[in-house]
């Protein structure tokens, strides 16, 4: 249920991901939701102010018209609190659970113009963040039996980074760094500017320790294991292995064993997700997880009230 009272809002958002508690950011979902609305023209709905009375009362419902993961319910209730403060949210699930097709997911009673007006926003935050979800999901069981956990990147839409994070830890995934604040990851063009001052691979590490906080491990991308080599002599604590083959990758495992965590990156599928897992790197990551997951497809029933 959603109001329009600040405590009922946080009870409502109090969302429980990844197999534990978490408290998604009441002001920062509201300010989520009123760009999306103001973008739609949500307050100015002309065939809704030209049709509907708006002393009419409806109720709809939130339906599953495909399996997978569902995430973004918080958010979707804020969009309908936006719109109506009286309108009523009640989901009938939590975020991270499985749905199949037909399952009802929650339900919405209120102003028959209130819920037209919010209801393509609501459900296109809750398709995008559910597909993510879904794909996570997909991503943690094709590494299942093994040590690698499936991780997002910084390819994310715009705007909703902090939303589709979410989506990720909702299917069972773990976020990388948040910004390019957030941690040290020294790839290929920073390299390069190195490498036209006649520095390479040695300097880049002690530069990024030198020149950052001592809490930020410094991470390393590699495409050889003859880089591989000289990062984990420079004292890199985390080695990216960008599209490197599935031998390449078990070997570098067995080079960094004890000296740094492994990360693969880069032309991982579902096909061969298994695969890469099995090489026995500590991390996986997709960034097809936030950029190219498609949208679950997720309808709203709309019924007027008797």
């Amino acid at each position: 249920m959603v109001r329009s009272d600040r405590q009922t809002q946080s009870a409502v958002l109090d969302t429980s991901t990844d197999g534990g508690h978490e408290e998604l950011d009441v002001q920062l979902l509201e300010q989520l939701a009123r760009q999306a609305l103001t973008e739609d023209g949500a307050w100015q709905d002309v065939t809704t102010a030209a049709t509907v009375d708006p002393a009419q009362r409806g109720s709809a419902t939130v339906l599953a018209k495909r399996g997978g993961v569902i995430a973004g319910l918080p958010v979707m209730a804020a969009v309908f609190a936006m719109v109506d403060p009286a309108t009523q949210f009640r989901p009938l699930i939590t975020d991270g659970q499985r749905v199949r097709k037909g399952d009802h997911i929650a339900t919405v009673e209120g102003s028959y113009a209130a819920i037209l007006r919010a209801e393509r926003v609501a459900l296109n935050f809750l398709q995008r963040l559910s597909a993510t979800a879904t794909m996570t999901a997909q991503a943690v069981a094709g590494a299942a039996g093994s040590k690698a956990r499936i991780i997002d990147t910084r390819k994310t839409t715009p705007g909703l980074r902090y939303l589709e994070r979410y989506a990720v830890r909702a299917g069972g995934g773990r976020n990388h760094r948040y910004n390019l604040a957030d941690g040290i990851l020294i790839k290929d063009n920073h390299l390069a500017a190195l490498r036209a001052r006649g520095m390479g691979i040695p300097d880049a590490v002690r530069l990024s320790r030198e020149r950052s906080p001592h809490t930020l491990r410094v991470e390393l991308e590699v495409t050889t294991l003859d880089e591989l080599d000289e990062g984990l002599a420079a004292g890199a604590d985390i080695i990216l292995l960008d599209n490197m083959t599935i031998e390449q990758m078990a070997e570098a495992v067995r080079r960094c064993q004890g000296r740094a965590m492994t990360e693969a990156s880069g032309g991982i599928t579902p096909e061969n997700i298994a695969e890469v897992a099995g090489t026995g790197v500590d991390l996986i990551s997709l960034g097809a997880l936030t950029h190219s997951a498609p949208a679950l497809d997720i309808s709203l029933e709309l019924e007027l009230a008797g």
